[in-house]
């Protein structure tokens, strides 16, 4: 008898588990003294629901996302690739904090980073703004070396 090959969505147990990872790691966004620097502007509940929604989409499962692609919502914000692999870790340990398989794990992960290269950005240059009154977002690590 065949198996039949689930989705990452599916192994991970559907879209509860993501929405508890998702308020676990925003949850330690919003209170960590560089990476909530990005967050001033949108209510914690609406980037949980988003990503929640996003993510569904990109671990196969139902087509709920009808937002920015990653590249547009992130084109105001200079992040590096310091930034990327702080939010990264953050990702894992909430991951981890909901008792999901290291192959699970580092499968969402693999998924996560592919996103890394529309995001990242090298310089500030190559931020970009969607209309007049808004502003590039640029931080600096406030403790190199202990946020990383």
């Amino acid at each position: 008898m065949a198996t039949i090959n689930k989705s990452l969505f599916d192994r991970l147990g559907g879209i509860s588990t993501l929405k508890k990872v998702h308020k676990t790691f925003y949850d330690k966004a919003y209170q960590h003294p560089w990476l909530k620097l990005y967050f001033t502007d949108k209510p914690q509940q609406v980037l949980e629901e988003q990503q929640t929604a996003f993510m569904t989409q990109l671990t196969g499962g139902p087509r709920m996302y009808s937002g920015k692609t990653p590249k547009m919502a992130h084109q105001h914000m200079n992040i590096s690739d310091e930034l990327f692999e702080l939010r990264q870790q953050m990702l894992s340990e909430s991951i981890q904090k909901h008792n999901i398989s290291d192959d699970l794990r580092e499968e969402w992960l693999r998924v996560d980073d592919a996103l890394k290269k529309a995001i990242v950005k090298k310089s500030i240059d190559e931020c970009k703004t969607s209309y007049a009154t808004q502003e590039v977002l640029d931080f600096h690590n406030p403790a190199p070396g202990v946020y990383t």
